[in-house]
């Protein structure tokens, strides 16, 4: 178990490194030897957990959502937009979570596929649409693939707009603008009044979601770092 235990903490230590490098220089500019050197590993330890710097990549990319989940919730609309502004929220401080973004987001790495985390967010959305629908919470006319795809872009769009404009940090404003405006046109009147969209909702849920973390027992801590 010891060993088990080095190894898991050894592969979260060299992706967190290769976090910081893919967010510092993106993809193309970043280098094996500075992720090395950030990580203070060994070339073969960092080889016998990823076999390259693409692997790496897409390390980060899946790690950025693997500890935090937001609980169910009864109305399936206040899940989604829990969803949203946990992420947010933690694009402001989680190192793992702005590389990733800044690798889904970079046009310049060739060869890397950077679609992994835009299906996970589509599908998520359309699940949690399709629920809400199930559950009378959307107007008539909404056809859940279609409005996920819509709101997966449309903060993909704000989280670049925010990084140029202040580094994210007037994310959750502009997250909660964007949940404001497209919300009505998705959801039942009497749904949309009752859902929580201030920019302090996801510090909230963050907070929420890190005592649930703190309650698991070692070895779901332990399959989160995993990822």
């Amino acid at each position: 178990m010891a060993k088990q235990d080095r190894a898991i903490r050894t592969r979260r230590n060299i992706l967190l490194a290769a976090a910081k490098v893919f967010e510092e220089h993106g993809y193309q500019a970043a280098t094996i030897s500075e992720i090395l050197t950030s990580a203070g590993v060994t070339k073969g330890a960092l080889y016998f957990h990823f076999k390259s710097k693409e692997e790496l990549a897409l390390g980060v990319l899946d790690a950025q959502d693997s500890q935090f989940a937001v609980p169910d919730r009864p109305c399936k609309l206040q899940e989604l937009v829990d969803v949203v502004m946990l992420h947010a929220h933690r694009l402001q401080s989680d190192p793992m979570v702005r590389a990733g973004v800044r690798l889904a987001m970079d046009q310049t790495a060739t060869g890397l596929d950077r679609t992994g985390p835009f299906l996970r967010w589509v599908e998520l959305s359309r699940e949690l649409l399709e629920k809400a629908q199930a559950q009378g919470e959307l107007l008539p006319h909404v056809v859940p693939a279609r409005t996920s795809e819509v709101f997966v872009g449309s903060f993909a769009g704000v989280q670049s707009m925010s990084q140029a404009f202040s580094n994210y940090q007037d994310l959750m404003a502009r997250a909660s603008e964007l949940l404001r405006h497209l919300l009505p046109t998705v959801a039942q009147p009497y749904v949309t009044a009752s859902l929580h969209l201030s920019a302090s909702r996801g510090a909230e849920v963050y907070q929420e979601t890190q005592r649930l973390v703190e309650q698991r027992p070692p070895q779901h801590e332990e399959a989160a770092a995993v990822g």
